[in-house]
C-alpha cells in the first residue's frame, strides 16, 4: 500500500470509529475536568468569600459578594449556571480584582503561550538532532565513551527541576555575568532565560529517546536492505530510518509541550513573568477561587486538546495504531 493511498483506507476504514472515539474520550475528560473545577470551591473548607475578602470583610460585604456569585444557590443550580457560563465565555468573577475571569485569562494566556512555543521548539531544534548524532556515533556498541558522556549528562539534565535550572541561570547570566535581564520584559533577551529554563530537561529526555530509538530502527531489516543497495548513509538515516524512528518522538513531544505548559508556573515565578503561571501563584494566595478554577480549568483543556491532536497526528502518520483499534 503506498503513502497516498493510507489516508484513503483510513477514511473507508477504521478511521472513522478510531476519530469518534477519541473525540468521544475528549469529551468525556473535558467534562469531567470542569465538573471537578466547579466542586473546587465547593470543597474547600470553610468560607471562600469570607477567606478571600479577608477576616476583618464587613458581614454585608461578605454577604453581597455571596448573592454576587450566586453561591446561596443549590448545587445543581449553580452547576447550570455554571455551564451555561462556559458556552458563552463566562468563566465568573475575580474575587479580589472584582474583573471578569476570562478577561484575566485573555490577558495572561498570550506570554504564557510566548515562553511555552519558543521552548518546544527549541527542544525539537536540539534533542533531534543530538539523539541523532549520538545514535550514529554509537550505533553497534562503538564509541563506549561518547555513549557514557551522553547518557551521564543527559541523566542530570533531566533530572533537574525547571525552577532549579532558572533559578541558577539568574545566578550565573543575570545577577553575576549581568548579560540578560532577571525579571521578565518586552526585550528579546528577556526571552533566554525563562525559555533556556524550561527547555533544558525536556531536551535531554528527548534526544535520549531520539538516540534510543532509531538505534532499534537502525538494526531493522529494511534499512540493512537499504544498506545492502548501496544508498547513501544520509539518504539511509534521513529518508528511512528517522521518519521511521520518531513515532516514539511525536508522542513525548506531545507530552513534552503539556508538561512545559505546567511547568512555566515555577518559571514564571522566577522571572517574574506576566502570565497565567505567576496569576494562579498569585490568586491562590489570594484565595481568589474564582480564578483559580479558570486558569486550571484553561490548563486542563490545553492538555486534553494536545494529547486529542498527538493521537490524530499518531493515526494518520501510522495506520495501524487505528486498525488495531478497530
Amino acid at each position: 500500500m503506498t503513502t497516498a493511498a493510507a489516508p484513503a483506507r483510513l477514511r473507508g476504514g477504521p478511521w472513522p470509529s478510531f476519530a469518534a472515539r477519541r473525540l468521544a474520550r475528549f469529551a468525556v475528560s473535558v467534562w469531567a475536568l470542569v465538573t471537578a473545577a466547579f466542586l473546587m470551591i465547593h470543597l474547600v473548607p470553610g468560607d471562600p468569600v469570607r477567606a478571600a475578602l479577608g477576616m476583618t470583610a464587613p458581614a454585608d460585604l461578605v454577604r453581597a459578594r455571596w448573592l454576587e456569585l450566586g453561591l446561596d444557590d443549590p448545587l445543581w443550580v449553580q452547576y447550570g449556571h455554571y455551564l451555561r457560563g462556559l458556552f458563552t465565555g463566562d468563566l465568573g468573577t475575580s474575587m479580589a480584582s472584582g474583573q471578569p475571569v476570562a478577561q484575566v485569562i485573555g490577558d495572561r494566556l498570550p506570554a504564557t503561550l510566548q515562553l511555552a512555543i519558543p521552548a518546544f521548539a527549541v527542544v525539537v531544534a536540539v534533542a533531534i538532532p543530538v539523539g541523532v548524532a549520538f545514535a550514529v556515533l554509537t550505533r553497534g556498541g562503538r564509541r563506549r565513551g561518547s555513549e557514557l558522556a551522553f547518557t551521564s549528562v543527559s541523566v542530570f539534565l533531566a533530572a533537574i527541576p525547571e525552577f532549579l535550572v532558572a533559578v541558577a541561570l539568574v545566578a550565573l547570566f543575570a545577577v553575576g555575568l549581568g548579560w540578560f535581564p532577571v525579571a521578565g520584559g518586552d526585550d528579546v533577551s528577556a526571552y533566554v532565560l525563562p525559555v533556556a529554563a524550561l527547555a533544558t530537561a525536556p531536551s535531554a529526555v528527548l534526544a535520549r529517546i531520539v538516540r534510543v530509538e532509531l538505534l532499534s530502527v537502525l538494526g531493522a531489516d529494511f534499512v540493512r536492505t537499504a544498506r545492502a543497495k548501496r544508498l547513501p548513509a544520509r539518504l539511509v538515516y534521513v529518508r528511512h530510518a528517522l521518519p521511521n524512528a520518531l513515532t516514539a518522538t511525536l508522542t513525548m513531544g506531545g507530552l513534552m509541550l503539556t508538561g512545559m505548559v505546567a511547568g512555566t508556573v515555577l518559571v514564571e515565578n522566577v522571572f517574574a513573568w506576566p502570565g497565567l503561571g505567576s496569576a494562579i501563584v498569585q490568586s491562590i494566595l489570594q484565595k481568589d477561587y474564582p480564578l483559580v478554577q479558570g486558569i486550571v480549568l484553561v490548563y486542563g483543556v490545553g492538555v486534553l486538546l494536545v494529547n486529542l491532536l498527538v493521537d490524530v497526528v499518531l493515526g494518520l502518520l501510522d495506520p495501524r495504531s487505528a486498525i488495531r483499534e478497530a
